[in-house]
């Protein structure tokens, strides 16, 4: 429908309305631009991803994937409360490029005091990505991998929770490796000094076991330079 408006010369200036903004839907084929356009226009969404210019949106979430995620963030919480400067997100959608904007279940990045970043979008790099994946055959161990490892993530964790495996990669010359237990079975980040994991006691759902190896590494020797380092 169009609308005539008379202009000061006499002649009529048309006016069209804009057509109405397509919804987003999952498999649609877009660009970062128009992904955040039409996500942005439909707040009643709470998920959806960009990965490799499709679009990915999920089912409600199950209470599993639930109960994992909320030991997740206690336990990226208890780290961030012992870390000025380490900031952690919870399902914040991460603009990486062109074709990929994720909605990680948890990211955490260091800012200089401590604050999460302005916008609407993070733009900035993480140094840890953490993802709950329903298997080991989700597309958090395949897609997501290869655009967080070809945008320089330093670490991306994987909790699969059919297998009940804890999948911890890290950055190194140029691709993922994975960082295996040490002699006491605890997985240790090496981008978050004292960021320390009992995975086993993750899957046996002992958080307070968790928390309790999670403050050695914050009392670790380690941490306190890493403190050190990010005070200057």
């Amino acid at each position: 429908m169009s609308v005539a408006i008379k202009q000061a010369a006499g002649r009529p200036l048309t006016i069209k309305n804009k057509p109405p903004l397509p919804p987003l839907q999952n498999g649609d084929h877009l660009d970062c631009a128009e992904f955040e356009r039409r996500y942005t226009a439909q707040p009643e969404l709470k998920k959806a991803e960009l990965l490799e210019g499709v679009v990915y949106m999920s089912s409600p979430v199950a209470p599993r994937h639930g109960a994992i995620h909320s030991d997740l963030m206690a336990w990226l919480g208890v780290y961030r409360a012992a870390t000025p400067a380490c900031v952690v997100l919870d399902n914040t959608s991460l603009r990486l490029d062109i074709d990929n904007e994720p909605q990680p279940d948890a990211a955490v990045l260091l800012t200089a005091d401590g604050a999460a970043p302005a916008g609407k979008v993070l733009v900035q790099r993480p140094v840890l990505i953490a993802e709950v994946a329903a298997s080991s055959a989700a597309y958090d161990l395949h897609q997501k991998l290869h655009i967080y490892r070809r945008n320089g993530i330093a670490e991306y964790l994987v909790f699969s929770a059919f297998e009940r495996t804890t999948y911890w990669h890290r950055w190194h010359a140029g691709d993922y490796v994975l960082i295996e237990p040490e002699a006491d079975g605890v997985l240790r980040s090496r981008a978050l000094p004292g960021l320390w994991l009992a995975a086993d006691r993750f899957w046996a759902g002992e958080l307070a076991a968790v928390l309790a190896v999670l403050q050695q590494g914050i009392a670790s020797s380690e941490h306190a330079q890493f403190l050190t380092e990010i005070r200057r």
